[in-house]
């Protein structure tokens, strides 16, 4: 799920570092253990098995995976099926990537660069999907967008301006806090660069220091704590606060201003009907760092055994780009469009790894994935990252009204572990036994990041992608099948835990796996396409 931007999250380091100078801390000290008190043991992985865990098999490598490998080992055998076309919905992928450039989706009824609408479907120059971001990257978060409209009828909108007073309050003293340590950091900076006769000293000069000088001595205590924190050097630990300082006051004047406006379109964003095809052709990520989309990607469909990198779950897919996700939380509208192009552009399957907890416009997102349901296409939904129960605590898009489901095609998919036991559930993994269909591997997953990159995330929204690479996986085997029988039979054909697990990474919260979505199971490549060649 894509977290960032979260105006007061910071690093677990500068974390660490508030919390032994007298701030606060929210990092988890309780060590999750088995239901009878007893420490679990950690399971020790391979090289080879944190890169590909999400595809093995649990009884034969006793890791909770979806039996990928066993599946195509057995039963696929090299058999292709029929192509699948899957759209990404997220902050843009690298499709000039090593493992993503070989299965790109293109729509071949537009010539590329001629700044026509040739296929006159509404976007111009859309080869591999499209980008309803325009040149934006950094955005507001929901509940700030809410309070700058100032329209008080919306739904929630005192819960918003509430949210927003306390984070506002919070940025100055944390700031000030901030502010403190850089200077202390900053003195024993330069005390250093004058003991030493030079600005380039080491770390290890600094542990050898041998001096009775007591503000050296003080300058080097600091030095060893910031080692401690994890921070290689002074200067690095220099360069850390520097940052986080900076990011709260542009958090305070931008991201927690109701009054600066972020979006480059042109469109009014609150209006469903303004300025049709907005946006542009473009649909790589903005920034290196926003690898989110092209990780996502990945795990769904890179090529399989070329020699690089990781093995996407489906052997026969096109990957369709579109970007509606920012650096914050994405508009109802530009997810609603997003949707809407997939399905009437041929998608059959759509991942969405984003979420939020405030939402202005849910009905348009609401319909736009009826709209996928009524066209026969399946659209999979990540749970977020939350450790909350979604059929109690908000978490948008959704597929209900009251309760009432209005798609039988959307598949949210909540977040597992590689450890099979107590502690398979990711702790940061939302549930829900109504509003959470089943889980999947989502932590520690190795995938494609830009510039032929690769990397380990870990999300619901890794977990979203592995579900939806099983569907494009069943679906390319057996066609005949409708969106709602592909969605049945993942549900179904998981492996079910009959066992107590932690939930929400709290080791006093110990539940019957079975409560945590409605399914009670973790997926399983294996037994879809066995169960898909029954129906």
């Amino acid at each position: 799920m894509k977290l960032i931007n979260k105006p007061i999250i910071f690093s677990a380091v500068v974390a660490a570092i508030l919390s032994s100078c007298g701030g606060s801390s929210e990092i988890l000290s309780t060590p999750i253990t088995n239901i009878d008190n007893t420490p679990i043991k950690e399971q020790t992985l391979t090289e080879a098995e944190k890169h590909n865990w999400g595809h093995l098999d649990l009884v034969k490598d006793t890791i909770p995976g979806m039996s990928v490998d066993k599946a195509y080992t057995e039963i696929i055998k090299g058999q292709k099926g029929k192509k699948i076309i899957v759209a990404v919905i997220d902050s843009g992928i690298d499709i000039s990537h090593e493992d993503l450039d070989g299965v790109l989706w293109t729509n071949t009824k537009e010539i590329a660069g001629n700044g026509i609408d040739d296929d006159k479907n509404g976007y111009i120059d859309d080869i591999h999907g499209w980008n309803f971001l325009g040149t934006g990257y950094d955005e507001q978060l929901e509940y700030v967008r809410i309070v700058g409209t100032g329209d008080t009828s919306i739904p929630r909108y005192a819960e918003a301006k509430a949210l927003l007073e306390k984070e506002r309050e919070q940025v100055t003293p944390k700031k000030t806090r901030y502010e403190q340590i850089y200077a202390a950091i900053k003195a024993a900076d330069d005390a250093f660069t004058k003991h030493f006769g030079k600005a380039d000293y080491t770390n290890d000069e600094v542990k050898n220091l041998d001096t009775k000088d007591e503000t050296l001595l003080k300058h080097k205590a600091v030095a060893a704590q910031m080692n401690g924190f994890g921070l290689a050097s002074i200067q690095d630990a220099e360069s850390t606060l520097k940052g986080e300082i900076t990011k709260l006051a542009e958090s305070f004047n931008t991201g927690l201003n109701p009054e600066h406006k972020f979006r480059t379109t042109g469109d009014n964003p609150n209006d469903f009907n303004d300025k049709p095809g907005y946006g542009d052709g473009n649909v790589m990520p903005s920034v290196k760092t926003e690898a989110h989309g092209s990780h996502v990607a990945g795990i769904i469909l890179a090529e399989r055994n070329n020699g690089k990198g990781a093995n996407g779950v489906a052997n026969n897919a096109e990957l369709m780009s579109i970007r509606v996700v920012p650096n914050g939380d994405e508009y109802d509208k530009d997810v609603a469009k997003g949707i809407r192009y997939a399905v009437d552009n041929g998608a059959k399957i759509i991942n969405g790894s984003f979420g939020k907890s405030f939402s202005m416009q849910s009905e348009w997102v609401r319909d736009a994935i009826k709209y996928a349901s009524d066209n026969n296409v399946i659209f999979v939904h990540a749970a977020g990252n939350d450790s909350k129960n979604v059929d109690v605590e908000p978490n948008f898009p959704d597929d209900n009204t009251g309760g009432a489901e209005i798609s039988n095609t959307y598949i949210r998919v909540g977040a597992l572990a590689p450890k099979y036991g107590t502690g398979v559930v990711a702790g940061f993994s939302n549930y829900g036994k109504k509003n959470v269909d089943v889980f999947a591997p989502g932590a520690q997953v190795y995938s494609s990041t830009p510039e032929n990159e690769y990397k380990t995330f870990g999300g619901t929204s890794m977990a979203a992608p592995a579900v939806a690479g099983v569907a494009a996986l069943v679906w390319s085997q057996y066609p005949k099948l409708s969106a709602a029988q592909v969605k049945q039979v993942i549900l179904a054909s998981g492996v079910p835990v009959n066992t107590k697990v932690v939930v929400g990474g709290n080791a006093e919260d110990v539940r019957p796996f079975s409560d945590l979505s409605k399914s009670g199971k973790m997926v399983n490549a294996y037994n879809a396409l066995i169960m898909a060649s029954k129906m």
